[in-house]
């Protein structure tokens, strides 16, 4: 493996993985325990949380840890009724293929990412001594050129078993042809589960939400991870269907703030939302 840069290739996945970390420390890691979250940055709860006051709010942070629990409890079910293989695209800093609770049952992850993000992200692993289980392959993929269903089977993926796939973060950075022909993909998946999140176009927010929206697609451009697409919830439904999905649960930000004991009725008319999705067939 050549030498890698110091400095990490996607800020975005770099700040979403300080918020899983920061979970640990602001909740006690209530909604999922991660022992790697912190470990796997190469930094200490101090700087976590100076870090904090530049990149991330408790509305943020409590996004990332409810949408992490729902994918691995809907995996975790999966494993229950049989599921060996699961899939994590654009998987960044995610540590859940160090700690996989299901290694001792067979579960193998397939960790999938842009190149020079996953050869960072081994180098950075390698530096800090943590071991990479047997369990877990890595599999470089470009969404937007790539054939993500080939680069899968020739790390070892078998399409003709049942599969999870974790896609957290990612929809909004892919065109909508990429994220079209990797449901496409899934969707011929016997048994196929997903669990993704999604942003409305800007134009379903109002007031400060509408601000606020801005200013986060603002700051992700200038970062040079710009959005590129957003969904309305019923377009989402419908490519989900026509990609061979028959099961679709779709949250919004009242169902997720359950998750912190933050329950409230859910305005007429609804209010504009990112979502998490779970889907299966």
């Amino acid at each position: 493996m050549p030498p890698q840069p110091d400095i990490c290739p996607s800020t975005t996945a770099l700040r979403v993985a300080r918020q899983r970390a920061l979970h640990q420390i602001r909740e006690e890691g209530r909604l999922f325990s991660d022992p790697f979250a912190m470990r796997v940055l190469g930094e200490t709860a101090e700087t976590l949380v100076f870090s904090e006051q530049e990149c991330a709010k408790a509305r943020l942070r409590h996004f990332v840890a409810a949408r992490q629990r729902i994918a691995e409890d809907a995996l975790a079910k999966a494993v229950r009724h049989g599921m060996r293989q699961t899939v994590i695209l654009g998987a960044g800093l995610d540590t859940f293929g160090l700690r996989n609770p299901f290694a001792p049952l067979g579960l193998r992850v397939f960790e999938v990412d842009a190149p020079q993000m996953q050869a960072w992200k081994r180098a950075q692993l390698h530096k800090l001594a943590l071991p990479v289980p047997a369990s877990l392959m890595y599999v470089p993929v470009n969404f937007e050129t790539d054939t993500l269903g080939q680069r899968l089977e020739e790390s070892g993926f078998d399409p003709t078993q049942p599969a999870f796939f974790f896609w957290l973060g990612v929809i909004p950075y892919l065109t909508r042809s990429a994220i079209t022909a990797t449901l496409e993909f899934m969707g011929k998946v016997p048994h196929a589960n997903v669990v993704f999140d999604y942003n409305e176009p800007v134009s379903n927010y109002t007031g400060q939400d509408r601000e606020n929206t801005l200013a986060r697609e603002q700051a992700v451009a200038a970062l040079g991870e710009p959005w590129l697409s957003r969904f309305q919830p019923e377009d989402m439904a419908s490519l989900l269907r026509c990609s061979g999905f028959s099961h679709i649960q779709d949250r919004d930000r009242y169902d997720l703030a359950a998750y912190f004991g933050n329950a409230t009725p859910r305005p007429t008319p609804r209010p504009a939302s990112a979502h998490i999705l779970h889907a299966w067939r």
